[in-house]
């Protein structure tokens, strides 16, 4: 990546590390606490960590990064040579990180331009790869920040929950709460709306409620070129032959991603999570 601009996004994108490597990627960690001990996502703790104490009932919490975080990556990313830095995050309906990447970027010694996916996981990750490849490609500031707005904007993210309660106990169940009086009744397929965690439909079991979000991807890819990524927490068993059928269903496929989900949206998902990002292009 040419050093006169700079990339930063979170760890809640979830991108391959050869990727992130590549692109000379800046990734700030969000944090996760396991009672009162606060772990760095992706460098502290692990998708089975959080897993395991979600299953052992214990309190997991997550917080957005401190604004210093921003606000050193963005100084080292300037003393680095970089005469421009665009920083993409996770949405902010979802969480503060985004003020707090604002609060920084107002005082960083270069422009920083703030991009608010309104997105999470690849959904996020698919728009840091469009400002990747705009860096790559020579274009300004403005034109980078465009490029992965435009992205996340036509991006959209699927999922099923094995149970909305860890949605209920982190806040980020928005308008799904209304599903929470049948919850035991229904196995709810919900997706992300404005930023915002919305139900799409209700299930009677979890084998249909998969075929559902199989179908629905498949719906939504339509015969246009697409990128897909399929994530789980502590359900690879399903999510590797969902990729597989999604592979064989989807003729504009290009490329196809697995990967589980980190510790802060595992803890507000909690394990039997499957995913399925589609991402136009």
């Amino acid at each position: 990546m040419p050093a006169d601009l700079a990339l930063v996004t979170d760890s809640t994108a979830y991108l391959p590390q050869e990727t992130i490597d590549r692109h000379g990627i800046s990734v700030i960690p969000l944090s996760v606490a396991i009672g009162d001990t606060v772990l760095a996502e992706g460098v502290e703790i692990s998708p089975k960590d959080v897993a395991e104490a979600l299953r052992d009932k214990q309190r997991v919490t997550t917080s957005r990064p401190n604004p210093e975080f921003f606000a050193a990556t963005y100084r080292a990313a300037a003393e680095a040579g970089a005469r421009g830095i665009v920083s993409v995050h996770i949405s902010g309906e979802l969480s503060g990180t985004v003020e707090a990447a604002r609060l920084a970027a107002a005082e960083a010694p270069v422009p920083v331009r703030v991009v608010d996916s309104r997105l999470v996981g690849m959904a996020l990750g698919y728009g840091v790869l469009a400002a990747a490849e705009a860096i790559a490609a020579g274009q300004e500031l403005s034109e980078v920040a465009a490029a992965a707005t435009r992205r996340t904007a036509v991006t959209s993210g699927f999922f099923y929950v094995d149970t909305l309660e860890y949605l209920r106990r982190g806040g980020r169940i928005g308008a799904a709460r209304a599903l929470l009086g049948s919850a035991l009744a229904v196995k709810p397929l919900l997706h992300l709306d404005g930023g915002r965690i919305e139900p799409l439909e209700k299930v009677r079991t979890a084998s249909r409620a998969i075929a559902r979000l199989e179908e629905v991807a498949v719906e939504w890819a339509g015969e246009r070129e697409v990128d897909v990524a399929v994530h789980h927490l502590a359900a690879e068993d399903r999510a590797e032959p969902l990729a597989e059928r999604l592979r064989a269903r989807i003729p504009g496929l290009r490329e196809l991603y697995v990967a589980e989900v980190g510790a802060v949206i595992g803890a507000h998902v909690g394990p039997g999570l499957l995913a399925v990002v589609v991402a136009p292009r």
